[in-house]
């Protein structure tokens, strides 16, 4: 049994910073790609960050130069530093890993919210 442990979500003000981690625990070893996705109300989840094992990150348009995805596999760790925060950038953060053995796992989702 596999489980994603999100924490950092939460209210921030325009402009403001946050930062989300997840953590994996149970039977999952290495982790060959880990990223962050989020959905807004009444749209689809969406790619927002990703980084593979070998370090390789990618980027949505919409955050390149705001966020940072860091990954730690010693840790079973995948972290998303949030700069520059936005109004849209509100939504349901989830955290998504696929172990080097194949399977792949979601977390339960953040909440994060940008004022203006």
């Amino acid at each position: 049994q596999v489980q994603l442990l999100e924490s950092g979500g939460g209210l921030a003000q325009s402009g403001g910073s946050l930062t989300l981690s997840c953590t994996a625990s149970g039977n999952i070893f290495s982790m060959a790609f880990m990223g962050w996705y989020r959905q807004a109300p009444g749209k689809q989840r969406s790619l927002v960050a990703s980084i593979t094992s070998r370090g390789d990150s990618n980027y949505d348009d919409s955050v390149k130069g705001r966020f940072t995805v860091s990954g730690d596999n010693a840790k079973r760790r995948v972290s998303l530093q949030m700069n520059g925060l936005k109004p849209e950038d509100t939504a349901v953060y989830y955290c998504y890993v696929r172990s080097v053995a194949g399977p792949s796992y979601w977390g339960q989702g953040t909440q994060v919210t940008v004022s203006s």
